[in-house]
């Protein structure tokens, strides 16, 4: 009963509009009011949940993302995607994918992902002819792409929901690949749409316009390399590696390359500390909702349940690859990872698959959730910065969806797509 009241709850807010953070408060706070418990409780397990170590990581993360977007950094990284992959039937899908993954690897934010790439490529896109719905459509979905390819503030939630044995390191190198794979199969799709809508190709612009590009973009890039490097060399923790990211980030942006003054790195520092205020608070009641439901022994109840109906390793992965996928697409990333790692993580780590390879699952599958309708917040940020209707996008979003479903599957069904360097590094 007390189960129903939860969830059902949760179902009737979200319905009328509640936000994600404020529902899943309120539906915890009535299932505790029902069961005659002290509301304290709930704020105890918030503020629990919000007081976690490597947490801190996560505004420092989003701090670098905005400067990067508002210091020229995110153009830099397009002139080298549109120099290496520019001269392909509809070029441009190419270059919006392969800048998204470079911008992934710098940033780690899907939504820093496709406001960058969104304001930079979209006006050019369409003064070259290309469709606008095409335009969102690439922009949005390969920034699912950043939130694989590390540094990934989304992968440090998994972490602290894993609970201890999980590393942020080993996560970050196992994104690695499927961040690149996921990429791939988005230019594939981009490509087929370019070639189906008859898109002009592109030009060649030449080996040493490529290197000057590159030899422009290297500094932004080389923050990945420090993170990365930094973290599994052991010189910082994944907490300390964000400061890090920052502090060097406006270093390139305000004395390399001087394209960042003081109204840039205000107004950075106020959107981060927006953003990361949502997801804190967001993390803080998906903890709360979280406890409740291993109060009410949800978990055991929806693990018995799935093995009931099957004890096939291949369907009870994709079992939860389609509960998650359909949990995705209304409720937010960061609540699914706290409230779903308990869960699903006991039940695949007795099918033998290693807690780093569902992270990765779990953040490609989520980030579908983020391009798919009811709420896709990368989806609705894309169309309003391409001035279309998110209608019209879901309309012709379908070869996408299925490049990144394709991926998906490949990382759920072939381990050492995610754990081959894990296993290296190990």
């Amino acid at each position: 009963m007390e189960l129903s009241v939860l969830l059902g709850v949760l179902v009737f807010l979200l319905i009328i509009g509640v936000p994600v953070a404020f529902s899943l408060l309120g539906a915890t706070l009535v299932t505790f009011f029902m069961m005659d418990m002290p509301a304290i409780a709930v704020f105890q397990r918030m503020a629990g949940g919000m007081s976690i170590f490597s947490l801190m990581a996560i505004p420092f993360f989003v701090f670098a993302g905005e400067l990067m977007h508002r210091s020229g950094i995110a153009e830099r990284l397009v002139r080298v995607a549109e120099a290496a992959f520019g001269r392909s039937r509809g070029g441009l899908g190419q270059v919006d994918v392969g800048a998204s993954m470079l911008f992934g690897a710098v940033s780690g934010s899907a939504i820093a992902s496709v406001s960058a790439m969104g304001s930079t490529l979209m006006p050019m896109m369409r003064e070259r002819g290309y469709d606008a719905d095409y335009a969102v459509n690439v922009t949005s979905t390969s920034a699912v792409c950043g939130l694989l390819i590390p540094p990934s503030h989304n992968m440090i939630i998994y972490a602290a929901a894993a609970g201890v044995g999980v590393s942020i390191g080993e996560l970050f190198v196992g994104g690695i690949v499927p961040g690149i794979l996921t990429g791939a199969t988005l230019m594939v799709a981009a490509w087929l749409v370019a070639v189906k809508r008859g898109y002009p190709k592109g030009e060649f612009p030449g080996w040493m316009a490529f290197l000057r590009a590159f030899i422009m973009a290297l500094p932004g890039l080389f923050t990945a390399i420090i993170i990365v490097g930094g973290v599994l060399g052991g010189l910082f923790t994944a907490t300390e590696s964000s400061a890090v990211a920052v502090l060097y980030t406006v270093a390139v942006a305000a004395l390399l390359y001087r394209s960042m003054g003081p109204r840039a790195f205000l107004d950075a520092a106020i959107q981060a500390v927006k953003t990361t205020a949502m997801v804190l608070l967001i993390i803080g009641s998906a903890s709360g909702f979280g406890w409740m439901l291993a109060l009410l022994e949800a978990p055991t109840q929806l693990a018995n349940l799935i093995t009931t109906v099957t004890d096939n390793p291949i369907l009870i992965l994709l079992i939860i690859n389609l509960i998650l996928l359909v949990l995705g697409t209304f409720m937010d990333m960061s609540p699914l990872i706290v409230i779903t790692t308990p869960i699903f993580l006991p039940i695949v780590v007795g099918l033998g698959m290693d807690p780093v390879q569902f992270g990765v699952i779990m953040m490609l599958n989520l980030g579908i959730g983020l391009v798919t309708p009811p709420v896709g917040s990368v989806l609705f940020v894309g169309a309003a910065i391409g001035k279309v209707k998110v209608e019209e996008t879901v309309k012709t979003i379908w070869p996408f969806y299925g490049a990144l479903f394709v991926a998906l599957m490949v990382v759920t069904y072939v381990p050492s797509v995610t754990m081959g360097l894990v296993n290296l590094m190990r």
